[in-house]
């Protein structure tokens, strides 16, 4: 097959797609005299007649012929036949015949014209209704997903088909066959359909276990009895007529395939003819091409196999197919060649190196405090010593368990120059949390200025003014070497040169910790540096707990480029006037963010622009919805500060993918993520581990210089997620991530396939949840699920329902899941129901479970018959009723004074969006960190009537 040659066709008219036409070369002389005769008697018109001044091998005669065979008759303004012979000045002659479907055959005619003439018997009367029929319901088919078409084009293309000869009998059997494992594959679904012409169709089974000979007879059964009433997207035709022609004159479906076999066999060439026309409004041209590809290989495919092979063993690409989509998903960029990483380099050494480059420089911010990188280095060593007299050891594993600081950030370095891999805990998890991760990673130490961190056998607690101390030197540490016994095994040594572990939320009820070498970090950094224009003129924020693995872009993306590093305090990172603030006053450049903490950002942007100094926004942790960009485009050209997109995970080291944005992805309301980083490539396959071509949906699988080492202490799950990749050495990850490539090369990312989900930028397996519910005393059954009710990120919430065997109270499971869960993966809402609904197999009809009932405070006393505070209408003026207005309009249901915010199901955000109505009501507005000490509506009252 060969790439199509761009021939426009236009939109062509109704008559145009129920047309056929043929051609047929004679020789003038004395035949030619009877056809006028022979034509008016097959078909009651007359035979035209024109003289070509050339050849029948000219230019002009093939522009002549190509013109008669493309145009329609229509019997609703005529005959519906037309019958034209073209005269060459060589004396050959072409003979061209042009039908309409409800009228003719067109082989029928040529036949009667050239053979004993004989009236053509006219077909039914009623068929031109019900064509035209079968055509209004073809043209108001929603354009497929997968196509990629562009939207509102009815402009048509045209490519060249062949096909190499059949697959175990006929052209139409053997391509329509192939066709169907196609679509089966472009579709995800088992059941296609296949149009014949615009009113009948054949229906395929595509089941993947039957064998190639049962599929093979199914098609043919299909064919003998095709359906009526069906509107397939795509249509097929095999023509057997005894010359060239066209089964149609524009095309009758979204995209239609036709073939020519006359002789009922291949061509003299080896291979079927045709050719392949597409509508842009439904298919991007790679796309069909890519279809074409796909027949041609599967029909070569299914004459090759055993009849007894199943269809889903029959492959519909090539190797030579096979390796473009691995180059298309970023298989051969590798990383920039002075930046590829060998097995002894750290972190730590890249940010020694500007200590040793610019030592005065400022490395580090917080509050009114600044560390320069001399200092930074200097007590990071000590704190290396200090850990290396505590007994860690190479290899070992060091727990961090601080609030966002200098320190945490000195703690975090000072791990890794001890040849340690640091384990970050955030200081606001339950205690039962904290206590599973350090004993599951094994932990001898654990660096923590909290006095409630849990005392565990063998766990070392040290606080890092202790291991600041002026005894221990300054100097760097010595340069450590691999585990005794390890240096020949590549999985211990990969294991040994881990950086972190970062704990993320598991499916089986506990989380799982991610093992990330310096490799892996390195490697990232060496793939964007030159992107992105990093350097020692950059200032960039800590945001993000250093539990949540942005943080390790944040921390290391800084300070191995020579740029100073802002961490932001608790609070401000919980206000966007304060954040926004420091951005000002820290004329902060680089800045990373999930699309839900700048959204809010955004707000405060309305009001005040945010720093001139501000070039490059990153958005990682969720999914990105473009469109509300477009007020941001507004006020910040796109020259001015570059908008990044970029998909990532925990386990292929924090970014995968990168997009730059603009007011263009906006409009249209882009979903792409971008192509892979150099140095990562990526693969979108179907269930059963197979390549699917661009455009179709499948898990997502990444392979390159960013997959993790595993999961620590869980073999079999590693083994499940970190699977072979057949590209290039090292594991690929199993997202279950859904996304589609684009066939220029980028990732349209399209959610999870499993049960986890986003929130808040955090990544989190409702299954756990679902766990810690069931371990709940007298829960019978649990469901969880992810509601987002104004379609607003910020109203996003953990909807939780439980089935008790017998008496059990709801507040008890929430206290027993807030024990062991952080508070974001809390239910906001709990729901007890007598049983879970199911769907006929069984499974948790998730459409079922209803709207959680959310019961304020003032609810529950109001049926109790207790005063809740508020009676008759309260007073316009009353600052407590106003507040009490205003929270009941963020919510969306009453609220009572002495409602806890954060019980009825608030947040961060949901703060944010109750200042600024606060704001609009006329209600001063504190700080946000009043909202955390102030929770319901009366405290804070009270605390707005002093102010």
């Amino acid at each position: 097959m060969t790439a199509g040659d761009g021939r426009g066709m236009g939109a062509g008219s109704q008559a145009g797609r129920l047309c056929q036409a043929l051609v047929a070369r004679i020789g003038t002389g004395a035949a030619e005299d009877r056809l006028p005769a022979n034509v008016e008697l097959a078909t009651a018109t007359r035979l035209w007649t024109q003289d070509v001044p050339g050849g029948a091998g000219s230019a002009i005669a093939a522009r002549r012929r190509d013109r008669e065979l493309s145009r329609p008759v229509d019997p609703q303004a005529g005959p519906g036949v037309r019958v034209v012979l073209l005269r060459y000045a060589d004396g050959l002659a072409d003979l061209v015949v042009v039908a309409h479907r409800a009228v003719a055959d067109p082989g029928s005619v040529l036949r009667a014209v050239l053979g004993a003439p004989e009236p053509v018997a006219r077909l039914d009367a009623d068929l031109d209704e019900r064509l035209r029929a079968g055509l209004a319901r073809l043209d108001r088919l929603d354009p497929p997903d997968w196509g990629l078409g562009r939207p509102g084009s009815d402009a048509m293309v045209s490519l060249p088909f062949t096909a190499p000869e059949g697959a175990g009998g006929p052209a139409g059997v053997a391509l329509t066959a192939a066709l169907g494992l196609a679509l089966a594959t472009c579709t995800g679904q088992q059941r296609v359909s296949i149009g014949v012409d615009p009113v009948l169709s054949v229906e395929l089974d595509c089941a993947g276990r039957t064998t190639v000979a049962d599929y093979l007879s199914g098609v043919r059964q299909a064919l003998e009895h095709p359906v009526t009433g069906a509107a397939p997207l795509i249509g097929l035709t095999v023509t057997d007529q005894p010359g060239a022609g066209r089964p149609f004159l524009a095309p009758v479906h979204p995209l239609s395939i036709w073939v020519s076999d006359p002789a009922g066999r291949s061509d003299v060439h080896g291979g079927l003819r045709g050719g392949c026309w597409f509508r842009l409004g439904a298919f991007d041209p790679a796309v069909a091409h890519r279809l074409v590809r796909m027949i041609g290989v599967a029909h070569r495919n299914l004459a090759a196999a055993d009849p007894r092979t199943p269809i889903g063993e029959v492959a519909l690409f090539d190797a030579e197919d096979l390796l473009a989509l691995a180059e298309l998903g970023g298989l051969g960029r590798p990383l920039p060649a002075g930046d590829r990483c060998n097995a002894h380099q750290r972190i730590c050494d890249a940010v020694r190196a500007h200590a040793e480059r610019a030592p005065e420089s400022v490395a580090l911010c917080f509050e009114q405090q600044r560390l320069s990188y001399r200092e930074l280095d200097e007590r990071a060593n000590r704190g290396a010593h200090a850990l290396a007299a505590a007994g860690v050891r190479p290899g070992d594993r060091v727990g961090v368990c601080l609030e966002r600081s200098l320190e945490l950030v000195v703690m975090l370095l000072a791990v890794l120059k001890a040849g340690a891999a640091y384990v970050p805990m955030d200081a606001g998890y339950p205690a039962d949390r904290l206590a599973y991760t350090a004993t599951d990673a094994g932990l001898p130490v654990v660096i923590t200025e909290s006095a409630d961190f849990p005392r565990l056998p063998g766990v070392r607690l040290l606080r890092p003014d202790a291991l600041q101390s002026a005894d221990w030197p300054a100097t760097e540490p010595p340069a450590t070497e691999p585990p005794a016994g390890c240096a020949d095994d590549a999985a211990d040594a990969r294991c040994a040169d881990a950086a972190y572990v970062i704990y993320t939320s598991g499916s089986t009820g506990r989380p799982k910790g991610v093992v990330v070498s310096h490799r892996n970090v390195l490697s990232l950094l060496a793939a964007t540096r030159d992107e992105f224009a990093f350097g020692s003129s950059d200032v960039w924020t800590l945001f993000h707990s250093s539990a949540f693995d942005f943080s390790v872009w944040e921390i290391w993306g800084c300070l191995s480029t020579g740029g100073r590093l802002v961490v932001v305090p608790h609070w401000s990172a919980r206000d966007p006037e304060q954040f926004a603030e420091l951005l000002h006053a820290e004329q902060v450049s680089v800045l990373n963010q999930t699309p839900s903490a700048f959204s809010q950002l955004t707000e405060v942007d309305r009001r005040r622009p945010l720093p001139a100094s501000l070039r490059l926004v990153i958005f990682g942790g969720e999914p990105l919805d473009t469109r509300p960009l477009r007020s941001w485009f507004d006020r910040h050209p796109e020259a001015d500060c570059r908008l990044v997109n970029m998909f990532g995970i925990t386990e292929t080291t924090v970014h995968v993918t990168a997009q730059t944005l603009g007011r263009r992805e906006a409009l249209a309301g882009s979903r792409s993520v971008g192509p892979p980083l150099p140095g990562w490539h990526l693969s979108v396959l179907d269930p059963q581990g197979r390549p699917v071509p661009p455009g179709v949906s499948g898990e997502i699988y990444v392979g390159g210089a960013g997959v993790a080492a595993g999961y620590l202490n869980q073999p079999e799950l590693t083994a499940q997620r970190f699977v072979e990749d057949p590209y290039a050495p090292g594991p690929r990850y199993r997202s279950g991530d859904r996304g589609r490539l684009l066939p220029d090369g980028r990732l349209e990312h399209l959610g999870r396939l499993d049960s986890q989900v986003k929130l808040r930028g955090f990544r989190i397996e409702l299954d756990e949840i679902r766990a810690r519910l069931l371990d709940a005393p007298g829960v019978a059954a649990a469901a969880v699920l992810l509601r987002q009710p104004t379609g607003d990120s910020a109203s996003a919430r953990l909807d939780g329902y439980v089935v008790f065997s017998g008496d059990g109270a709801v507040q008890q499971v929430r206290e027993h899941a807030a024990r062991f869960l952080p508070e974001h993966m809390v239910p906001s809402t709990l729901t007890a129901l007598p049983a879970l609904p199911l769907t006929p197999n069984g499974k948790l009809d998730q459409a079922r479970l209803p709207e959680p009932l959310i019961t304020s405070a003032a609810e529950s006393a109001e049926s109790a018959g207790v005063d809740g505070g508020l009676d008759g209408e309260p007073d316009a003026q009353d600052v407590e009723a106003k507040l009490r207005a205003v929270w009941q309009q963020v919510f969306g249901f009453r609220v009572g004074v002495d409602d806890d915010f954060f019980t009825l199901g608030g947040n961060s955000l949901l703060g944010v969006q109750l200042f600024a109505a606060m704001r609009t009501a006329g209600l001063p507005t504190p700080p946000l960190r009043q909202l955390y000490l102030n929770r319901t509506v009366r405290r804070l009252a009270s605390v707005l009537t002093q102010s």
